[in-house]
């Protein structure tokens, strides 16, 4: 379903085509996903909701390539990644995909502006100091630059993750219940962030949220009931 008036047709940066994955219990097979094939825009928001495990994190998992399908692929800016061997597709990880998570996974010893830039050193360049400032100044957070995460309420240190998310400017940016431990007027906060994030960066972004009011700050909404993407 489509929230966007005047709605323009861009270029398809993800696709999934046919996704399927199962779960093996002992004796028991648990089906995650089936045959699920999706499209998602450049510039593009969308939410993936449903119920505790209807497969909704297996399938951006699966979309960031942290998983692999038992059958069907991935194909991120024209290029298929399921398959692709460890050192090229974590290059490409690194350099096209951008993640934020429920607990911010930021490092404690580190300010918040050294976890921000950590994307860029690990990619053996250097920070635009302009550049980080900005984005920073951008999410409200430049009075966190040299607050390390036990000084920075849980607000901040989500707007730290998705600075970190942002600065290497990634085709494709996924979330993964980025405002599950936040109060409402958070996670609003952050919700519109990403929202803001898609159209100024055009970044196609995922969000899983079981919150169908977080959902709504998105241009399309995906739901999944046992395994069937809807």
């Amino acid at each position: 379903m489509d929230r966007r008036d005047g709605y323009i047709m861009n270029e398809i940066m993800l696709r999934a085509e046919n996704i399927e994955r199962t779960y093996h219990a002992g004796s028991v097979d648990v089906p995650a996903l089936k045959n699920c094939t999706l499209e998602f825009e450049q510039g593009e928001f969308t939410a993936i909701i449903g119920k505790s495990g209807s497969g909704k994190s297996t399938l951006l998992r699966i979309l960031g390539s942290v998983d692999e399908p038992d059958t069907g692929s991935v194909i991120i800016a024209g290029k298929k990644i399921t398959g692709m061997k460890d050192k090229e597709l974590s290059e490409f990880r690194r350099r096209n995909i951008g993640y934020i998570y429920q607990d911010y996974s930021l490092f404690p010893e580190f300010t918040a502006y050294e976890n921000v830039v950590m994307p860029i050193l690990i990619d053996g360049k250097k920070p635009d100091e302009n550049e980080v400032d900005d984005l920073l100044e951008e999410l409200g957070i430049s009075h966190c630059k040299n607050k390390f995460p036990s000084q920075m309420s849980g607000g901040e240190q989500q707007r730290v993750a998705i600075a970190r998310a942002l600065i290497t400017h990634p085709a494709v940016i996924l979330a993964d219940e980025p405002t599950g431990n936040l109060d409402a007027g958070s996670a609003g906060t952050v919700a519109q962030m990403l929202s803001k994030a898609s159209q100024k960066h055009n970044q196609t972004i995922i969000m899983v949220t079981h919150d169908r009011q977080m959902a709504d700050y998105a241009d399309k909404i995906i739901t999944i009931v046992d395994g069937v993407c809807q």
